[in-house]
């Protein structure tokens, strides 16, 4: 089941949040802590036929309470009273609310500092308190953050368990809660109506993440990164896999300690990881073996298992720019050709050096710290040039390496008028946003590799080195419009 987290601040404004959520959920959480004004629970309650879950969190629990304790007991009696399918206490107040009618009881345990570590004890606490559900919050930044929370759901209990994953890592939590028959998973109705800071939508779990499709019998593929590129292309592969009828489906992973990553890989069952153009992370320690410019490059965006055992990283990157720039510039040659001029300090700014030098191009590297640009170019055999000469530079292919790289005139920023009429510019500074490189070669003049032409050809170069073939035709149209 989804349940839809509500927290209206109007009375009046609160029944067309209660039947808006309802067309969309299985069960409603109505937050009392963020109305300014007490509400009218039980008028609540009869708005709409879905099940509702009330709940009324202090702000060390995540909530906007800011009454006193006295207050909050008695506007909790007052709604179980009104007969809820369920309500939420924290444990704290659960040992003095005692059973009424028919409600539900979700003994709640949060700590928004740090993971636990005695988790089977805090259970046990809370099923003393007659909990019929019990619920853990906490951080989840990342997997390692997560997988306690993981844990707890996933282990066959006499009570179930239910979560929250406060950070980047909660949508992770969530869709494996759904795999590991956790009796629901919360979402926010839309953005800015989060019960707390990125808090998954209704919509992104539903569309991005199909987690409607998501059972017992579901086997993921790993997507490492975070923001709306990694959103995309799990909506563009799921769409692929659900067109093959393969009951496989994307997991947003964010790493913590790599040395614990592949023993929680095997555990969840994963064998393939893409990993999205925007994440900056070193994932080589985790590759047993490289492709040739994986190993040249120092840069990997897919990781597959191989037979026998270890992990296998891949470099796409590069292939993908290759791919766009022949349709840009007409020629399947163009990256042999002529002088080219890389500009960043990163590893993909090594590996972009590298896959031109291979092509036959005259290649100099640059970048806002000369030393990490010195030493990078030094490493690979091309050509260094000082950022305070790199403007002054003439060359036919400007590569644009590090994500992030801003555009502009102060200190370490990258001048536009570096950008001339018929030269190539191959921007890899942004993921699916705007970018103001595009703006500048546009108006110049120039040959412009779109950042989305080269995301969408690399994303089927990913799948193809995962599954072995190329992303159904349909995937983009029915991933994009979903």
């Amino acid at each position: 089941m989804i349940c839809i987290s509500v927290t209206p601040t109007s009375r009046t404004l609160a029944p067309a949040d209660l039947l808006n959520a309802s067309r969309k959920c299985d069960l409603i959480e109505l937050c009392l802590d963020h109305f300014i004004a007490e509400p009218n629970v039980g008028e609540l309650i009869k708005m709409v036929d879905t099940p509702m879950l009330v709940s009324c969190r202090r702000e060390q629990d995540g909530g906007k309470w800011k009454g006193n304790e006295t207050q909050r007991m008695q506007l909790l009696r007052e709604a179980i009273v009104a007969g809820p399918a369920y309500v939420e206490l924290d444990l704290e107040m659960a040992e003095k609310i005692p059973r009424f009618g028919q409600t539900k009881r979700v003994i709640a345990y949060t700590n928004l500092n740090r993971p636990l570590s005695k988790i089977d004890e805090i259970f046990a606490q809370c099923c003393k308190a007659k909990a019929d559900v019990v619920k853990f919050t906490w951080l989840t930044e990342d997997l390692d953050g997560a997988w306690p929370l993981l844990a707890a759901v996933t282990q066959p209990r006499e009570v179930p368990i239910v979560g929250i994953g406060f950070g980047r890592s909660g949508l992770t939590f969530s869709l494996l809660g759904r795999k590991y028959g956790s009796p629901w998973i919360y979402a926010a109705l839309e953005r800015g109506m989060e019960a707390f800071a990125k808090q998954s939508t209704v919509w992104q779990l539903q569309e991005d993440y199909r987690c409607g499709e998501i059972n017992s019998k579901t086997h993921f593929v790993g997507i490492i990164g975070y923001g709306d590129s990694e959103n995309i292309a799990a909506r563009v592969i799921n769409a692929a896999f659900s067109s093959m009828e393969k009951p496989i489906r994307c997991l947003p992973l964010l790493p913590g300690d790599l040395s614990k990553f592949p023993k929680m890989l095997e555990k969840m069952k994963i064998n393939g990881l893409i990993v999205d153009p925007a994440y900056e992370g070193d994932l080589t320690s985790l590759a047993a073996s490289r492709d040739e410019l994986a190993t040249a490059s120092d840069r990997i965006d897919v990781l597959k298992e191989v037979a026998g055992g270890g992990w296998k990283g891949i470099c796409t990157t590069f292939e993908a720019v290759d791919r766009a720039g022949a349709v840009v510039t007409g020629s399947t040659e163009w990256a042999s050709r002529g002088s080219v001029t890389v500009i960043g300090n990163s590893a993909r700014a090594r590996g972009a050096a590298i896959f031109f030098s291979q092509k036959g191009a005259a290649v100099s590297l640059a970048g806002p710290s000369d030393n990490t640009a010195a030493t990078m170019a030094r490493a690979v055999g091309v050509r260094h040039v000082g950022w305070n000469a790199v403007h002054d530079l003439r060359t036919d292919t400007l590569v644009l390496a590090d994500f992030g790289l801003p555009c502009g005139v102060a200190k370490g920023q990258v001048n536009p008028s570096m950008i001339r009429e018929r030269m190539t510019v191959v921007d890899l500074t942004v993921g699916l946003r705007g970018s103001p490189f595009a703006e500048e070669a546009h108006a110049r003049g120039a040959r412009y590799l779109d950042p989305t032409s080269v995301f969408a050809i690399q994303l089927n170069l990913q799948f193809r080195e995962l599954t072995g073939r190329d992303l159904p035709e349909d995937a983009f149209a029915k991933g994009l419009a979903e």
